[in-house]
């Protein structure tokens, strides 16, 4: 009693000094130059000083004047003529060209990296400034690395590797040394993930920018996304809500959304993005961009800062966003030609297998096709249907099959998509959000009903869910085997033509239907974007005697509007068997050569 006694006054000593400690690190928090994340400045502080120091990053000649900015947003249409106008002629040359031009140039020394980074660049630093694209700026290390680049070539006359000076922009969840990682996530600026003092701040990168990076691509910055991604539209408190550049009353999609914008304005070569529901598809289709999202294993997401990491049911894959389907294949290849399996025990040990591939001619039989334009659940919108219905007669005037395409019902991918990618509540997204105190977006408001996650589900709950999607694998699977009965080859069909979603694009707010994506997440199903065609107010009307089938239906069609959608892009999708993306890819290439040959046969 007396020793407690004689200690109190010492431990309420210790007790105030330990509190004032606590204090004066705060207030050196606050102060510091190097603040910024939680429990410091108020989020809207944060965000402002990131803004500032990201405009700094671009260089003064070539930043926009205030007026042309304001004429850019209240524009319906920034992508081609208007971004163009803005861009001296060397610029719109280097920018122009694919990835397989732009390293032949760079291999006969008429261009230099630095003659091509630098344009893409400015490229890429004018579409921020036009559409708030850019999480994170990385112009001086870029044109540093293609410093380095055009002298390995003076000094050993050869390339570093397949894709060398090729600029690239990579979503805000990959590390690249240098560079700051947001996700955009408040809380996580000015630190690693949201940890203070990890040591890994700036120092850190991921497998997939490793493997670029040896080969001679160059990352110039990284693109906004929708905080959490759990959502099919691009928002969040740093950048806000990200406008589709070819039709800026509608939504670039998500969560790769500035992804697909970035490349809808050509401000890099190509990109990268992250798929688990149409994340990647969805962008590129909204944008009319080309992209290929694989089954999971092809290529790495080592090391990203991701959604639900410990998730590996229906784990999330990394896709490529391109100009072409031939950027599409290079860029694949030279990835797995890395061996990405040595360094990511989570990759396949598959390298690319152009045996695999159809070649037009010298295959002894020509593929079939299916044909789904409506999952029975929404029906597309009329610049969708159009576009398949395109599609269908590019192929037919070629001699290809189609056939009808009736597979096990979209109704059981929305049982499973859901539960299975979210059944953790996304505590961790949650905590991510609640560090810096910002609000939650719109955008992933049903993902956190009342402010708060979801319980979880049990483990037995996934694992019934699992082997749930185990059977509804096995139903497609024996429903494609099936399909060599009404070919007229006698072959299972080689790809199936469908929509991405319902939409063109999207309003803002207007999204109500992802399973033509996100089922192929479910199945694990390799598939590829293609632009066909555009929006077009006087053609592209509903039909009389629609009836809607669902309430989902009667909504989504009810949200389409002509005139609003005008201009907007109509892209399709092909999607293909489990890990089959080379013979996917070519059959993607005979889609777009029919395509051509239709056009020009109407023009």
């Amino acid at each position: 009693m007396m020793l407690a006694t004689s200690l109190a006054p010492i431990l309420s000593t210790f007790l105030v000094a330990v509190i004032w400690l606590v204090r004066l690190r705060h207030v050196y928090d606050v102060l510091s130059p190097g603040c910024g994340g939680p429990h410091q400045l108020p989020w809207r502080a944060v965000v402002a000083r990131k803004l500032d120091a990201d405009r700094a990053k671009i260089p003064r000649e070539w930043r926009l004047e205030k007026a042309v900015v304001d004429r850019a947003r209240s524009r319906q249409r920034i992508a081609g003529e208007f971004i163009e106008a803005l861009l001296d002629e060397e610029t719109l040359r280097i920018t122009a060209m694919d990835v397989a031009a732009l390293v032949e140039k760079m291999g006969n020394g008429a261009l230099t990296a630095v003659q091509v980074v630098t344009a893409f660049c400015k490229r890429a630093g004018i579409a921020h400034q036009l559409s708030n694209l850019l999480l994170e700026i990385g112009f001086d290390l870029a044109i540093e690395r293609a410093e380095e680049l055009d002298k390995h070539f003076r000094e050993h006359g050869r390339l570093v590797g397949p894709l060398h000076g090729v600029p690239v922009t990579l979503k805000d969840q990959f590390h690249i040394k240098g560079l700051e990682t947001s996700a955009a996530y408040v809380g996580w600026i000015g630190t690693f993930e949201g940890k203070r003092g990890t040591g890994k701040e700036k120092h850190f990168e991921s497998e997939l920018v490793r493997e670029l990076k040896s080969l001679g691509a160059v990352p110039i910055g990284k693109t906004t996304l929708v905080t959490s991604s759990w959502a099919p539209e691009t928002n969040n408190n740093i950048l806000g809500y990200a406008r589709n550049p070819h039709n800026q009353r509608l939504s670039t999609g998500g969560s790769s959304g500035g992804e697909g914008a970035m490349q809808a304005l050509r401000g890099s070569a190509f990109g990268i993005g992250t798929d688990s529901g149409g994340s990647v598809s969805m962008p590129a289709s909204f944008q009319g961009v080309f992209s290929l999202k694989p089954s999971a294993g092809r290529i790495s997401s080592k090391d990203i800062a991701g959604i639900s990491p410990g998730q590996q049911a229906m784990p999330v894959v990394t896709g490529i966003m391109a100009h072409s389907v031939q950027t599409l294949r290079l860029v694949f290849r030279t990835l797995l030609n890395t061996e990405p399996w040595l360094n990511d025990p989570y990759c396949l040990p598959i390298p690319y297998r152009e045996a695999n591939e159809y070649v037009p001619g010298k295959a002894a039989e020509k593929p079939s096709f299916g044909f789904f334009a409506h999952d029975g659940i929404v029906t597309p919108h009329p610049p969708i249907l159009r576009a398949m219905d395109i599609a269908r007669r590019a192929l037919e005037l070629e001699g290809y099959g189609i056939v009808d395409w009736q597979p096990p019902s979209y109704n059981e991918s929305i049982a499973i998509h859901g539960p299975i990618a979210r059944g953790d509540g996304c505590p961790d997204a949650y905590e991510a959000i609640m560090l810096s105190g910002e609000p939650i977006v719109p955008e992933i408001r049903r993902v956190f009903p009342g402010g708060k996650p979801l319980p979880s589900i049990t483990l037995r709950e996934h694992e019934q869910l699992v082997d749930r999607m185990k059977m509804y694998r096995s139903k497609w699977n024996d429903y494609w085997r099936s399909s060599a009965q009404r070919t007229d080859n006698g072959l299972p069909v080689g790809a199936v033509l469908s929509p991405v979603s319902p939409y063109a694009a999207v309003l803002p707010g207007k999204f109500y239907h992802s399973p033509y994506s996100s089922a192929l997440n479910v199945l694990d199903y390799p598939t590829v974007v293609i632009p066909v065609t555009f929006a077009d107010k006087d053609v592209d009307t509903v039909a009389p005697d629609f009836e809607p089938l669902t309430h989902a239906d009667r909504i989504n069609m009810k949200a389409y509007d002509p005139d609003v959608y005008d201009g907007a892009p109509a892209s399709i999708q092909l999607f293909g068997p489990h890990l089959d993306e080379e013979r996917l890819l070519s059959l993607a290439q005979v889609v777009m050569d029919a395509l051509e040959k239709y056009k020009r046969r109407r023009n």
